[in-house]
This record gives C-alpha cells, structure tokens and sequence, in this order.
C-alpha cells in the first residue's frame, strides 16, 4: 500500500463549484496503467490528472473514468496550478511532457495560459446520421471533423436549447462531439458530449478548443478569442490563434486536497 496526495481543483472558471473539476495526483514514479484507470474510474470525475518529474519539466498524462486520453486542457490548467500554488513550482515556463508533444504552461497573475498543437478541422459529408439524430440538429451550418466531430449551428439559444438522444450518440465511434456557435457576449460559445462516457457532457474542455479556435480565427478573420462553454456549469476562456499552435488561458479555484490509499 502506499499514500498519494490528491488535489480536486475546478480549472477555466473563477468561481467555485464552477468550470470543470479535475483530480491531480503528484507522483514521483508512474503507477501501473490499470491501477491510474481505477483510480480515475473511482474519483468519477471528467479527468484525473498524474505527472512525474522529467527532466526540466514533468511528463503528464490524463485519464477519463473509462480510458486514457490523448490531450486534456482543464486537468493540465489544474496541474499547473497544483504546481505553482502548492508544490513550489516558480520558473517563468513549465513544460509538460505529454502524448500530444510538449506542452507549455506560463502564469500571467491569476491566470494560466496554455500552449497547444492546433487541430484545424475538416469539412465532411459522410458522418454517421446518428449525429445529428442525437443532438437534435436537422440543419447544420456544418459538419467537420479533427479528432472530434465538430458541428457548427447558427445561434447560442439554438446551443442551450439542443435535447441529446445518447442513444445515438453513443452508437458513435469518436472521442467527442462538439457543437459550436456565434456567442452573444463572446466571440464564440461551445458544448462537448462523449460518447459511452460516466461524464457525458463535459464542463469544459480545453483539448476541443484546439479545434475550435483555428476553426472560429478562420471564419471570424481574428487571432484573439473569447469563449465561453456552456455546460450547467460553464467555463471560459481567453485564446489566441498561433498557426500551428493555440494559446487558451483561464483561471483556476482549489477544491479540495486529500490523501488516497492504493
């Protein structure tokens, strides 16, 4: 047996009980794959989050209740946090070493920006027609695709309005399935639905917004971004578009911190 400290922080909010929640569990060496699941299957949260000390930064990886993930933005947004607020961390750049590449962490006051591979979606044509019979939507703007598919609607009422079938949805062979908008107060507003996931829509997704804010830069013809995820409970953040890379920015609120026994 052996003793892991846990951090639950809510990352892309400033408010608590807001944004979307993240486990972080510090580590000095990997655990064993099955036992990280396990552990992100019994906190129940979107991500849990585990690193290690690498080099000059630490290597990061991210695990759903069901499986591991490729790129999490609100559980490495809640790493840095843990890092800088509480486990002495004070260089100007922290790097995460991560499956999606490097990824660099810089502080700016109360906000932590990161920096991201951009994943330009593609318009398609031939998506599975469970896609549209489970959100609801009978005439897109769009359908594109990255690692998400990616539907496009004209209006944020028509966002908040959308009334799921996850019984199509789930018949769906991605890792998410975003539906975006024109935002009233921001520039653009978006939701995130897994499919054959504990957490089916997502609070806020940082990973999705790596397709979204070249997506939003292209069709809006600016680089500076502001967005919001309109979940129940709701995120936002501030982003730029960098070519290859994105840049997204948000606060974080700490939770709680406790200590698990594996």
């Amino acid at each position: 047996m052996q003793k892991l400290t846990l951090y639950q922080v809510d990352a892309f909010t400033s408010r608590l009980f807001g944004g979307n929640p993240a486990a972080v569990i510090p580590l000095e060496n990997w655990l064993d794959d099955r036992l990280m699941q396990l552990i992100a299957k019994e906190n129940n949260l979107s991500e849990t989050v585990f690193f290690v000390p690498k080099e000059n930064g630490y290597h990061i990886r991210w695990f759903t209740p069901e499986f591991e993930i490729d790129l999490c933005g609100n559980a490495t947004l809640a790493s840095a946090f843990v890092l800088y607020e509480y486990l002495g961390y004070s260089k100007k750049e922290l790097i995460f070493y991560s499956k999606s590449g490097e990824l660099i962490i810089t502080r700016n006051g109360n906000q932590f920006q990161l920096n991201f591979p951009s994943r330009m979606p593609e318009r398609v044509t031939d998506y599975p027609e469970q896609l549209l019979l489970g959100l609801g939507i009978k005439d897109p703007l769009g359908v594109y695709k990255s690692r998400d598919y990616i539907v496009e609607i004209a209006t944020e009422k028509e966002l908040m309005n959308l009334t799921i079938d996850f019984s199509f949805i789930n018949q769906i062979d991605v890792v998410g399935i975003i539906v975006t908008a024109p935002g009233k107060d921001c520039d653009f507003v978006s939701r995130f639905f897994m499919p054959n996931c504990t957490i089916a829509e997502d609070p806020v997704t940082g990973s999705a917004h790596s397709s979204l804010i070249p997506f939003w830069a292209e069709k809006l013809g600016k680089d500076a971004l502001h967005a919001k995820q309109l979940s129940k409970r709701g995120g936002e953040l501030w982003c730029q578009n960098a070519g290859n890379r994105v840049m997204m920015s948000g606060n974080c609120v700490f939770y709680m911190k406790g200590e698990i026994q594996v």
